[in-house]
């Protein structure tokens, strides 16, 4: 959620941040609301003092033995003023709310310029890319028995697939391993969050009330279905104020996550290219204002670092403006490369949402005296479903197994490779 000053003082900053990301929201509308909001607050302000001064006066009157008789008439007509524009500013207030809910974050002034992905920015790159001639994951899978879309289509539907065996197993392992590194050696703390959430929680990260239809709801509850382990672990600070000698505090938490992909019509969903349960790793951060962009390169560090360790070539894109989502004001996506898809994967996104989410999920902190909001940041550390296709494409040999890194050995029982069974 916008800082409401800012679109009251410089609404034309607010305006072009909103043109740069080609959104199309109604800024006037909101300020319209937002000023009839305030407006009518004043009008409450003013009956509720002449209310307390009428009453004032019944009071004197009373204990002087006199008839307040017209001073009660008074606070009687001037409450049912003051119901009659409170239920007003009620209905405007939500209105106000709602609309505020659905716009966008503004891009950071270093985001470049661009309308969609064709114009995001390449700003490194590690390794080199196989070449094609390797077999495709849904391929290699099947050789190794690694995993088992059609019996996961009969339990649930497409894009729930089952893995298998050794595919079960490196499915657990590469969880484990980028667990275990973001505890040991990044300095995170482990959080295993529920992974159902209510409606408030969903609000605060922005899924709610904008992306309702991409998400798995539980009717009868209102709870839903986590996309991503960012909301729980966010809201686990809503409402606090954190102690500004705590900054940055750095999370990272594994939970199933479920989308609907309701918007992905046209999408490649081939095989892991695109599910609507996968299992993912998440960081969060909180961090002072400061200092969130510096975070925001350390985030990104850990994810490209996980990538090297599993020998992934990949490149790391600064997103243009009109490519970012909803509630970042700067985001890179990190993609590996898949020699028999012949593309590029993301599979992390790390984003810095300044206040964004903190003004929603009412995440403050204090220092010298002063109650600021915290800035939220996040990223896949990693999500596993194009991991697994990369690897298995990229670690395929000529003799039929998958190599394993040196670093997910310990995790897979030492084995150096997956062979048939």
């Amino acid at each position: 959620m916008l800082d409401p000053k800012l679109y009251r003082e410089d609404p034309e900053k607010v305006r072009s941040g909103l043109r740069r990301r080609g959104s199309h929201f109604d800024l006037d509308e909101l300020l319209r609301l937002d000023k009839e909001k305030r407006a009518l607050a004043l009008e409450l302000d003013t009956l509720k003092s002449e209310r307390n001064t009428a009453s004032e006066a019944i009071g004197k009157i009373k204990r002087t033995g006199g008839d307040a008789s017209v001073e009660i008439e008074k606070t009687r007509v001037v409450g049912d003023q003051i119901k009659e524009k409170q239920d007003t500013f009620t209905a405007i207030e939500e209105k106000w709310r709602q609309l505020a809910l659905i716009c966008p974050n503004l891009p950071h002034a270093s985001v470049p310029e661009g309308r969609n992905s064709a114009d995001n920015k390449v700003v490194t790159s590690w390794g080199t890319p196989r070449a094609e001639g390797v077999p495709d994951h849904m391929e290699i899978g099947k050789r190794l028995r690694l995993f088992d879309f059609e019996r996961g289509a009969k339990i649930s539907g497409s894009g729930f697939p089952i893995y298998t065996g050794w595919g079960a197993r490196l499915e657990r392992a590469l969880l484990n391993f980028f667990l275990d590194t973001h505890v040991n050696r990044f300095g995170f703390t482990e959080i295993s969050p529920p992974q159902l959430v209510n409606r408030a929680s969903m609000t605060g990260t922005g899924q709610l009330p904008k992306f309702a239809e991409d998400m798995y709801r539980c009717g009868d509850d209102d709870l839903f279905l986590v996309p991503t382990a960012e909301v729980p672990v966010t809201n686990m600070h809503a409402g606090e104020i954190l102690d500004s000698a705590s900054l940055p505090i750095s999370y990272c938490a594994y939970t199933a996550c479920f989308r609907r992909e309701a918007g992905a019509w046209g999408a490649d969903t081939r095989g892991f290219l695109r599910l609507h349960q996968f299992n993912k790793v998440e960081m969060v951060k909180f961090s002072a204002p400061e200092t969130s962009y510096s975070v925001l390169e350390e985030l990104r560090s850990h994810a490209e670092e996980l990538l090297r360790m599993l020998e992934l070539p990949y490149r790391v894109l600064e997103l243009c403006a009109g490519d970012m989502g909803f509630g970042a004001s700067k985001c890179y996506d990190l993609e590996v490369w898949a020699p028999a898809e012949k593309k590029w994967l993301e599979v992390s996104s790390c984003s810095n949402f300044e206040d964004f989410q903190a003004r929603r999920a009412d995440i403050r902190t204090k220092s010298d005296g002063k109650t600021r909001f915290v800035h939220t940041l996040n990223g896949s550390g990693l999500a596993t479903p194009r991991v697994l296709v990369a690897f298995l494409e990229t670690h395929w040999t000529e003799k039929g197994t998958v190599r394993i890194p040196a670093a997910l050995r310990p995790f897979m029982d030492g084995r150096e490779e997956i062979v048939a069974t």
